[in-house]
């Protein structure tokens, strides 16, 4: 279980939301530290809201809620030849033209190297010449 803050507004269990990174005018908060322990670049899911509140100035709100929140798989081209449910493969980016496959071909806060889970598999997809597959994965 992980908890962190976000806000008010977004506080809602199956609320899905991406962790962009540190803010740097959260720089000198006290409370800093529980918004910023994800991992930048990764969706999580809210699975469930906490009544503690806190005054924040950067959210419409003003307010961010504690919440516990988990990871969520992600889209992402995987060669097919490699792409078996519940396998453990080391992530290498794609390179692609189609502006629409750039978000699972690239996804954002996806590093090459990083060894990634396959939860699920989908449709098939072939990019320069080469096959592979939609699998939705967790790093």
């Amino acid at each position: 279980m992980i908890v962190t803050l976000i806000g008010k507004d977004m506080a809602r269990e199956g609320e899905v939301f991406q962790y962009i990174g540190p803010v740097m005018e959260c720089r000198d908060c006290k409370i800093k530290n529980v918004c910023f322990n994800l991992e930048e670049g990764r969706w999580y899911r809210v699975t469930k809201v906490r009544e503690q509140e806190n005054e924040c100035g950067l959210h419409l709100s003003g307010k961010v809620v504690a919440v516990e929140v988990e990871p969520v798989p992600v889209p992402v081209l995987v060669p097919k030849k490699t792409a078996i449910e519940g396998a453990t493969v080391t992530y290498h980016p794609v390179e692609c033209d189609d502006p629409e496959l750039q978000e699972i071909c690239r996804p954002y806060g996806l590093k090459e190297g990083t060894k990634i889970t396959i939860e699920s598999i989908g449709d098939e997809v072939k990019v320069g010449g080469e096959e592979y597959v939609i699998a939705h994965v967790k790093w």
